[in-house]
């Protein structure tokens, strides 16, 4: 139970990525608050998350809004008195799209779900973090570190929650607050599985994608939630400013 009484919110906690984070932290004892639009599927995750015997609770908010993610915070410290860690994972991959297919407002678009949103989490967080010497984990992507072919708009995006979270590690490392990236390459999730439903053969796709990870598989959603569990306890107490990619080996190799 090592996050035994703690607090932690995690965005797009739903679905994917955050829901493994959700169901993972929960498993550890920590009390969670899971964040996105959808009411519907909101309210559905908390039931279920508190089903299995946690302490549980949506909040709808849309990262993108500044009003809505400093109500976020407000509303989580009000509830639970606290908070320890927040996992900024909410984002989007766009299609595969060259720089001319890409306008400028969509550009701008991403830039703000993806990284400005992450910037306002760390921001609004941080005064009650300082409180208790806590943590923020920011969802990067591993190819925000390497590249990735037609996707200048999201690599743009992952890689500025590098830098963000590079810079923000420095400043807070005195204070007591840790910062680091968690840099997946596949797992699979429902936006896995909206992609490949947009292939000629979706099964086929996915086995593809599979075979870009040396160890024969995309990760689940529980095992990325691992790492950032592992980030978010004292256990990685003197881990901080730090990029991990739990990739399976896909960042292996010379174009391999």
């Amino acid at each position: 139970m090592k996050l035994q009484g703690k607090v932690a919110i995690i965005t797009g906690g739903t679905k994917g990525i955050g829901l493994g984070c959700a169901k993972v932290f929960a498993k550890y004892g920590c009390t969670v608050v899971i964040a996105a639009r959808d009411p519907q599927t909101g309210k559905q995750a908390e039931e279920n998350l508190v089903s299995t015997g946690a302490t549980a609770r949506f909040i709808a908010c849309d990262v993108s809004d500044k009003t809505q993610m400093a109500s976020l915070i407000e509303q989580t410290v009000e509830a639970f008195g606290k908070l320890d860690c927040i996992v900024n994972n909410a984002g989007w991959h766009p299609p595969a799209m060259t720089i001319d297919q890409i306008s400028v407002e969509d550009f701008q678009d991403l830039i703000n779900l993806n990284l400005t949103s992450t910037f306002m989490g760390c921001k609004f967080a941080i005064p009650h973090l300082l409180k208790t010497r806590g943590n923020i984990i920011n969802m990067s992507s591993e190819v925000g570190l390497i590249g990735q072919e037609q996707a200048v708009s999201y690599v743009s995006t992952k890689a500025g929650q590098v830098g963000l979270t590079k810079a923000l590690a420095l400043d807070l490392a005195p204070k007591g607050v840790r910062v680091n990236a968690v840099c997946p390459a596949g797992v699979m999730t429902p936006l896995m599985q909206d992609w490949a439903d947009t292939q000629y053969d979706a099964e086929a796709a996915l086995r593809m994608v599979d075979s870009w990870h040396p160890i024969g598989r995309m990760a689940t959603i529980e095992e990325t939630g691992e790492v950032c569990a592992f980030l978010a306890s004292d256990e990685a107490s003197f881990m901080t400013g730090q990029a991990i990619c739990p990739d399976g080996g896909a960042a292996l190799g010379y174009r391999r």
